[in-house]
């Protein structure tokens, strides 16, 4: 019998990869190896798996959703224990198997040891340990506040530890131009520092009651926290959308698939589609290609993208066509995804008929939206707690504007606390720039900036929080007018050193070089980023160059390959271009890389989506409550058991919005689910204080 498959990466342009040890376990009565300390979702899909169960309402496959305990798509039976195969690491030995049916409850023998709950008083409780997070926490260090930070995960920095690339913003107030997993470390070593503030890991917040405690689950044990102010920085959970196919296994949040490979070191697919043409698809997409995954294609509802245009382009240029004005129609597979369908949509958002096309992919990314994890902010508020939000828990924005606005709220967490301490007036305009939306896009008017010599070029032409060019310019010759980081830059001197750091640090790959031009000559040198696989490339390797949006110019020579002291894994190519393309170039490709190729035949599918993915509720049947005059989502709970399911609505309860707007009412006429502890499902015996994973003797 051959061996299993193993999906890890072996190699990546940004991440480092360590084999380390590793563990057996099994699934289904088969032996498979891990790596120490992955969660067992990880290890199932690094070892091929991608079908963990089967759902008990319909038989329907289950597997990976959101890899970040959010939801209940990857439940699975551990050790005889029901459990998020996404939240729990494989442990030597383990027997894990498929949840087909309803869990049988496991009984063993003897009585546990119970324990006292233990309560602890703390001046300031940060539930969340991301950007936001981690800049309160700080804020709080230097004054000496007493401040307990816990996160559900093994590791601080939040989402920041799933970001390879370089950030935007302003290097003085958020890192601009560091890699976001970096800045995690950044993050979390200054946290560490201050000797007041205590940091839980894998700890998650599960329910705040009306005694102003904080119930907490703590590497299986239950602790309650009694804080003087709480600061919630949960961040932000992912959008669902509701099509034909949406449940399969492969289709999953923008989310899962950063955890995967960015975390995790696995590759979860060889096909990729991208649903959302925000900042995350567009991200998302990218850090695909960086592992090695083909991209097929990204729609967007919407006329425009809604990110950074610089992430736009940056895929573009690699050879992945973004089709806007389009939607997804349905996805296919025999239990898993097989095949995407999708069209262009009118004004209306409704389908052209005849538009319709379809690719065989095995993974489709949904990347439409945020949403604020705030439920504990709200409960807090009701029972009358000193309260406050930061980060995405306040405002779905960028992670640079989350970094920068947890500092001004550790500072109001102070203020409440007693502490004399002041928030500059710029400190809310600086936040205010760094949450600011993508601004209007300028045409670039393309030039030689210098008679004779190197000068850089700029393709950063939409206004976005950016200034790393300007400060890392060693002779002080690229500014933004007006000193905004919002602004373009521009070159303002005529003596180009053509050091490359502005190539190097440029968060959007947005720069290039041009070296000491000669008309004279047939040919001239760009310098160009590069922080893709190296693959067959060496000097002497022709390459297809592209303009700044991917259109196809020609050909390129590779002259020099440099990965010096400030490139941080990105490489600094010299590439020779014919001359009268010296201000064109923005990028090169190693092959010419042609459309991705339809599906032979195309179908249409009258599938009822499922809305309510964990209870299995379509949405004829929501949509036949609507029409009979049903406005209370409570109501809607009670009678077709929406939002009854682990994930307590967090998933469903904005596609049933959703559909409530579609069927033309309003949502002033709707009444919101009542909110209740607990957050997320919490095994019964530690409310007694029973010992986790032991027996009595």
């Amino acid at each position: 019998m051959p061996p299993p498959p193993d999906f890890h990466l072996r190699s990546h342009p940004i991440l480092s990869i360590e084999e380390g040890p590793s563990v057996s376990f099994t699934f289904n009565g088969e032996t498979y190896e891990a790596r120490e300390g992955e969660m067992i979702a990880t290890a199932l899909f690094a070892n091929g798996i991608r079908v963990f169960g089967h759902h008990a309402a319909d038989g329907a496959p289950q597997g990976i959703f959101c890899a970040n305990g959010q939801c209940s798509q990857c439940l699975v039976i551990a050790d005889g224990i029901p459990v998020k195969s996404c939240m729990v690491p494989v442990q030597p030995g383990m027997d894990v198997r498929s949840c087909e049916g309803i869990p049988e409850l496991k009984l063993t023998d003897g009585l546990p040891e119970f324990q006292e709950i233990e309560t602890l008083k703390v001046q300031a409780l940060i539930v969340g340990g991301g950007p936001s997070g981690l800049t309160a926490a700080a804020e709080l260090g230097k004054l000496g506040v007493d401040t307990l930070v816990i996160d559900d995960k093994h590791e601080l920095g939040g989402k920041l530890t799933l970001q390879t690339h370089n950030f935007f913003g302003s290097i003085e107030d958020c890192y601009a131009g560091v890699r976001g997993m970096d800045i995690a470390h950044i993050l979390a070593e200054d946290v560490n520092q201050h000797e007041s503030v205590k940091v839980w890991l894998n700890s998650t917040a599960v329910g705040i009651y009306c005694d102003k405690k904080v119930g907490l689950l703590r590497d299986g044990q239950y602790v309650l926290i009694e804080p003087e102010v709480i600061l919630i920085a949960a961040g932000a959970r992912e959008k669902g959308l509701a099509f034909p196919g949406c449940d399969l296994p492969g289709v999953y949040g923008a989310g899962a698939f950063q955890t995967l490979v960015n975390r995790d070191r696995v590759s979860p697919a060889e096909r990729l589609f991208v649903v959302g043409g925000g900042n995350v698809g567009l991200i998302a997409a990218y850090h695909a290609l960086q592992a090695g995954i083909e991209v097929v294609g990204l729609v967007e509802a919407l006329p425009e993208v809604g990110g950074y245009k610089v992430h736009a382009d940056k895929i573009k240029r690699l050879g992945v066509p973004i089709w806007t004005s389009h939607t997804v129609v349905q996805a296919e597979g025999s239990g898993s995804v097989q095949r995407i369908t999708v069209a262009a949509i009118n004004e209306q958002f409704n389908v052209i008929p005849g538009t319709q096309r379809s690719y065989e992919v095995d993974t489709i990314l949904i990347a439409v939206g945020l949403s604020p994890v705030n439920e504990l902010l709200v409960k807090a508020n009701e029972f009358g707690m000193k309260a406050l939000a930061a980060g995405d828990s306040q405002e779905i924005a960028e992670a640079s504007a989350a970094i920068f606005s947890g500092r001004i709220a550790g500072r109001k967490v102070a203020q409440l606390l007693g502490h004399n301490v002041d928030i500059p007036d710029e400190w809310y305009e600086t936040a205010d720039v760094l949450r600011a939306k993508p601004g209007k896009t300028v045409p670039l008017e393309q030039a030689d900036l210098v008679e004779s010599g190197s000068f850089p070029v700029f393709r950063c032409d939409q206004e976005i929080p950016c200034n790393p060019c300007t400060e890392i310019c060693p002779t002080k010759q690229i500014e933004i007018p007006d000193d905004s980081i919002l602004g373009l830059p521009e070159f303002v001197g005529d003596s180009c050193i053509a050091c490359g750091k502005c190539v190097l640090i440029c968060p959007g790959l947005a720069v290039t070089i041009v070296v000491k031009k000669d008309p004279e000559k047939k040919t001239v040198d760009v310098l160009l980023p590069w922080e893709l696989p190296l693959g067959d490339l060496a000097v002497g390797s022709t390459v297809e160059t592209v303009d700044a949006e991917g259109r196809a110019l020609g050909q390129g020579l590779i002259k020099k390959i440099k990965l010096g002291k400030y490139a941080d894994r990105r490489y600094l190519m010299t590439v020779q271009v014919p001359y009268d393309q010296r201000l064109l170039v923005a990028a090169f490709r190693p092959v010419p890389i042609s459309m991705p190729c339809e599906a032979e035949d195309q179908v249409t599918s009258d599938g009822d989506p499922i809305v309510c993915r964990c209870t299995r509720v379509g949405k004829s049947k929501i949509v036949g409550e609507i029409r009979a005059g049903v406005r209370d989502m409570n109501q809607l709970k009670a009678s077709i058991r929406t939002g009854m399911g682990a994930c307590g609505g967090n998933t469903c309860t904005e596609l049933i919005l959703r559909l409530f707007r579609e069927e033309g009412v309003d949502l002033s006429e709707v009444t919101q689910p009542t909110h209740r502890p607990l957050e997320t499902e919490v095994p019964l015996g530690v409310f007694a204080g029973a010992k986790p994973n032991k027996k009595a003797k």
